[in-house]
């Protein structure tokens, strides 16, 4: 397949004359007096630092990153959480009223989400019974308005990867960008796509230093593609994105990969205690394999579970209306002690209902 990066780009973003900040514009560390910005000069009542405005490429930041994920800085883009990677390649490649996005549910609900808000036709093609890709649907829905596919692998809310051999075909018969959703991989033995990215000049991966790396507040979504791609996508983004204190905290949080590393291995730990806890109730049907941080459970009354939890200020999410889900819950793993109480919170509500008693010793 021969694809054309620059062919798929919309019109009016291939004319775009982008916002030149004042960052942009002079070097940092040639400049001793900065007039050239109109910031306050007298200084920040946080501290002195915060009265300039930040790096808008994050070149420190993506410095780091390009280390731990053993690639180019220029192949790497920071945004306001995944979310605004999303959005923002919807806007450059996607022409509203007229293209589409594919999507397979169930799966994160903001690709749904932007797409509408950018008026961009969805395409859903669902996840197969045992929640991987359906390859020869989604190829034969395709076609000329079809110009992004979301992949969500490990996959919001199933919790489990998609076949990498699935994601290769993706890769060599679309003609448009396949975009992987990695926010949970840290959480995966599978290896990241990343290390496919100087194959597959249509591959873009995304990941988060929400999940593992414990930073959701700062809202620090990151992007990998090709560095053709980097270079549109900060022609796109707001000129300052990322702010100074979220730059500085990724620093120094980014040095800490061995507490990280500890952090996912109990998680995954707890991860399988958590279901085998699980699979031992009645009122549970199904704990689905998971590769993510969290699993999805079928019960018998989803709703009644929900609520019981709940009440006892335990917040779980009711999946039950999306796709497939029926009657299933997703459970985050917690520390050992929460994770115990909610066992033994739906273990109460097991000694409540006499008929699950019965089935259960049955």
């Amino acid at each position: 397949m021969n694809f054309n990066l620059n062919q798929l780009v919309r019109k009016n973003i291939k004319e775009l004359n982008p916002y030149s900040s004042a960052r942009q514009e002079s070097v940092a560390s040639e400049v001793k007096i900065f007039l050239d910005a109109n910031e306050n000069s007298f200084g920040s009542p946080l501290a002195s630092e915060y009265n300039r405005y930040p790096d808008p490429l994050q070149k420190e930041v993506k410095e780091v990153l390009s280390k731990i994920k053993h690639t180019n800085a220029s192949n790497i883009f920071i945004g306001n959480g995944s979310d605004e990677i999303i959005d923002l390649l919807i806007r450059i490649f996607c022409v509203p009223g007229e293209d589409k996005i594919l999507v397979c549910p169930p799966t994160y609900g903001m690709y749904e989400v932007c797409s509408k808000i950018n008026d961009i036709g969805v395409q859903k093609i669902n996840l197969t019974a045992d929640f991987q890709l359906d390859i020869p649907q989604i190829l034969n829905s395709i076609n000329e308005k079809t110009k992004l596919i979301f992949i969500c692998s490990p996959n919001n809310p199933t919790g489990n990867i998609m076949a990498k051999n699935d994601l290769l075909q993706l890769l060599q018969n679309f003609n448009g960008l396949v975009i992987i959703d990695e926010a949970y991989i840290n959480f995966s033995q599978q290896k990241s796509m990343i290390s496919e990215l100087e194959l597959y000049a249509n591959l873009v991966v995304l990941q988060t230093l929400s999940k593992a790396w414990g930073l959701a507040s700062l809202r620090l979504g990151l992007g990998y593609g090709s560095a053709e791609l980097i270079s549109i996508m900060n022609k796109v983004k707001p000129p300052y994105n990322i702010g100074g204190s979220a730059q500085s905290l990724a620093l120094e949080a980014l040095q800490n990969i061995a507490q990280v590393n500890e952090w996912i291995v109990n998680t995954t730990t707890e991860r399988t205690r958590m279901a085998n806890d699980l699979k031992k109730l009645s009122l549970v049907e199904k704990v689905y394999p998971s590769d993510a941080n969290f699993l999805l459970v079928k019960f018998k009354d989803a709703e009644k579970i929900y609520h019981a939890l709940m009440a006892k200020k335990i917040a779980v999410r009711n999946r039950s209306k999306e796709t497939l889900c029926d009657n299933c819950l997703r459970i985050t793993i917690g520390t050992p002690g929460e994770n115990d109480l909610v066992i033994d919170s739906i273990l109460e509500l097991e000694k409540m209902i006499p008929e699950y008693n019965k089935f259960k010793n049955q």
